[in-house]
């Protein structure tokens, strides 16, 4: 079949309120409508899903779109029924969330002929009865969407994708279309070669994606630094991307306390919560979606104006996926991301027990993430190069390596050096491996290789492990060196590295960032008490803070930690807290702990900001959330029921050191628990009272390691929980 440029404009105009094609639009239409295979790279936001809609409106036959996603499939069919008035027949999904009378409709309308575009779940397609029903209709052609999903070096691989060419030949063969927004050389390969078309067109378009402003932060306090962020950008919409289900749910309502409009969005929620947090977004009843990064396809929304990663992508392909969902309009677009090296090895254990193979191919895939973070380099010139584009601008000026350059050095020493070294070695080696080499690092495999007897061997030794993995990075960015994917990253030397040797030339390198390391991994520490450790505060308020615990604990007759924690009175230190309300929000400080031992502390504070004329952020206060999880409200209520302890654990399904992990927690946040009936059920009275004893008079601190070794052999740990909780309840709360 073929169609007139004419009528495609018209229809183009008819249904979706065009009068150009972006791009390759017009080309690949004209490709499928003829009956060819074809493979699409188009950046997210270029207009991919108009190179099937379209098609599948002119052509006879049903086309069949297989999609990841059950939330994106009902978008889509949504807006397709919005072009076409009075006819909702005209698209359909088929997956898991039907019932009956759904799935009847679907069926009647897909045998009248009434349906041009039928959206499928891979999961739906290999069902016997559907393999039956679409042997019934005929089929236009098959849209492949997502299709990096086929790919294990993809950044969201699925089995059930691998099938899909099986299923194809089971039903019938009719032209097929693959489209993705992200795919390197090694996953376009797979892709063509799994669907049996290696002879179909390729349309790539440009992954440069103009609008965008790129950075990495360093993951020092993250939660304060979004909550700033935002409230500078007021009204915009944005996405926040999380690892875990459960930092989105805290992230959403850490902001919704602090007044941004956020809603969670993950696969832990039901359907029906996340169809209407997706549909709350797309409104703009909510101005902010927190999401985990296995979700990143299933929200669409043109004007979203910031993306923040609030923990690092598993890929490069999942960060240039997620961060495309801003300005799709060609508007600005805003993509923050924090990183820590924390996030990293996260990740790595996440791959444990998985087949060695996948373990390889997803450190390789982290290392590249990792590189691309601690890079100086330009950002986008990174990116682009990752997926196989050149990109010759200098500086880009819009990330932040380019608006904030860093201190360049003539590397043609220290490449060549890299060069020969790779040369001397049968090319088997990966990046790693050759930087260790070169900074004289004796381990197990330089060892195995007999690595140390080079001659090359602790060559660079001057510089880190770190500085060479960076200009080993940037000699591939110049096209000097190659990394084998296939082969898990091994490295070669190019024909231009080969020339570089012969006759080096001035060649401009930057030494990777170094990136301050936060403690964010404690979900329970209340904002504004992250990672400081003892800097960055007023030193002379710090001290006269400190006086004022010690002669508390003198008047009171406790130890001064008892009152205070050391961390506490830093971020005292740092905030300047005068209310209740605000002390709370310091590290280590609940309700009770504010109001029994703050009045003093706050009558300070206010005293010193008066005399010393002191701006305090109070433009700037950021509330922490309750921890109230369901294990704490069930642990507070049950022990308020004298339920004993063992019991509370087996019914939670914990370990005693669990439950008391729990216990502490609550009782640190500043909430009382009396443990009384199940201590002196299980203690021996003068065991309470030597413990007892010891934090009230001799300890230094609330440590568990110090009260071990302090206190008799006798005592065993449980024990020392026990009565050190009773103790804070009673003394500190």
């Amino acid at each position: 079949m073929t169609i007139d440029s004419t009528v495609l404009y018209s229809k183009l105009k008819e249904f979706f309120g065009f009068d150009s094609f972006k791009s390759d639009q017009e080309r690949i239409i004209k490709h499928l409508v003829a009956g060819n295979n074809a493979f699409v790279l188009m950046p997210t936001g270029g207009g991919k899903s108009l190179c099937y809609q379209l098609p599948a409106l002119v052509m006879e036959g049903t086309a069949i779109v297989i999609s990841p996603l059950i939330a994106l499939m009902k978008n889509q069919v949504d807006a397709i029924r919005g072009f076409v008035a009075g006819n909702d027949g005209i698209a359909h999904f088929l997956n898991s969330s039907l019932n009956k009378a759904q799935l009847a409709e679907v069926r009647r309308d897909l045998l009248s002929g009434a349906t041009k575009l039928l959206y499928v779940a891979p999961e739906s397609l290999t069902k016997a009865e559907n393999v039956a029903l679409l042997k019934e209709i005929k089929i236009s052609f098959y849209a492949v969407d997502e299709a990096h999903c086929i790919s294990e070096w993809g950044h969201d691989f699925r089995p059930e994708y691998r099938r899909i060419r099986t299923i194809i030949d089971d039903i019938g063969y009719s032209p097929i279309i693959a489209l993705t927004a992200t795919a390197t050389p090694k996953v376009q390969s797979d892709i063509l070669k799994n669907l049996g078309m290696p002879d179909a067109t390729v349309f790539k378009s440009s992954f440069n994606r103009s609008n965008l402003y790129y950075e990495v932060r360093d993951k020092s306090d993250p939660k304060r630094d979004i909550i700033k962020f935002i409230r500078q950008n007021p009204g915009k919409s944005g996405i926040i991307y999380c690892l875990s289900r459960k930092k989105v749910e805290e992230l959403a309502e850490l902001l919704n306390i602090n007044g941004i409009k956020a809603a969670p969005y993950h696969a832990g929620l039901d359907a029906k919560t996340r169809a209407d947090n997706q549909d709350a977004f797309l409104m703009e009843e909510v101005d902010v979606i927190v999401a985990t990064i296995a979700f990143g396809m299933g929200i669409d929304k043109p004007d979203v104006r910031f993306v923040i990663h609030y923990d690092i992508p598993k890929s490069i392909e999942g960060y240039y996926q997620e961060t495309g969902r801003a300005g799709r309009d060609g508007q600005e677009g805003q993509c923050i991301t924090f990183y820590s090296y924390k996030d990293i090895q996260k990740l790595e254990k996440f791959m444990q027990g998985k087949p060695i193979a996948e373990q390889e191919i997803g450190k390789q895939l982290l290392m590249e993430t990792v590189a691309y973070a601690e890079s100086n380099a330009c950002r986008r010139k990174l990116l682009l190069n990752y997926f196989g584009e050149a990109y010759h601008v200098e500086n880009c000026g819009a990330c932040d390596n380019c608006l904030h350059p860093k201190k360049q050095f003539d590397g043609r020493e220290e490449m060549a050096l890299v060069i020969e070294l790779i040369q001397t070695l049968p090319e088997r080696f990966k990046m790693e491996h050759l930087s260790n080499i070169l900074v004289g690092e004796m381990n197990s495999i330089i060892k195995s290789y007999h690595h140390d007897r080079l001659e090359l061997f602790g060559a660079g030794k001057e510089h880190t492990v770190r500085f060479w993995n960076a200009v080993i990075h940037q000699g591939l960015i110049a096209k000097l060196l190659f990394k084998d994917i296939e082969a898990y990253g091994l490295l070669s030397v190019t024909d231009a590295g080969k020339a570089f040797l012969e006759n080096p030339y001035q060649l401009m390198l930057t030494e990777d960032r170094e990136f301050v390391e936060g403690d964010d991994d404690d979900d329970d520490a209340p904002i504004g008490a992250a990672a400081r450790g003892g800097g960055g505060g007023d030193e002379q308020l710090l001290s006269m803070l400190k006086d004022l615990r010690k002669d508390l604990g003198r008047r009171l007759r406790l130890q001064p930690w008892v009152i205070f924690s050391d961390p506490s009175l830093e971020d005292m230190s740092i905030m300047y807290p005068v209310t209740v309300e605000e002390l709370k929000n310091c590290q280590g400080v609940g309700e009770g702990k504010a109001r029994k031992f703050g009045k003093e502390f706050l009558a300070l504070i206010a005293k010193y900001v008066e005399e010393n004329d002191i701006v305090r952020p109070d433009d700037f206060v950021v509330k922490s959330i309750v921890n109230k999880s369901a294990n704490k409200v069930y642990i507070i209520q049950n022990i308020d029921r004298k339920m004993p302890l063992d019991d509370i654990a087996s019914a939670k399904g914990l370990e005693m050191e669990e439950l008391m992990d729990e216990i502490e927690g609550i009782v640190m946040s500043g909430t009382k628990l009396n443990l009384d009936y199940y201590i002196e059920q299980t203690l021996d009275e003068d065991v309470i009272e030597e413990i007892y004893d010891y934090f009230m008079e001799e300890a230094g601190s609330d440590s568990l390691v110090d009260a071990m070794k302090d206190l008799s052999s006798d005592y065993d740990e449980m024990e020392v929980r026990l009565v050190r909780v009773k103790f804070l309840c009673e003394v500190a709360n």
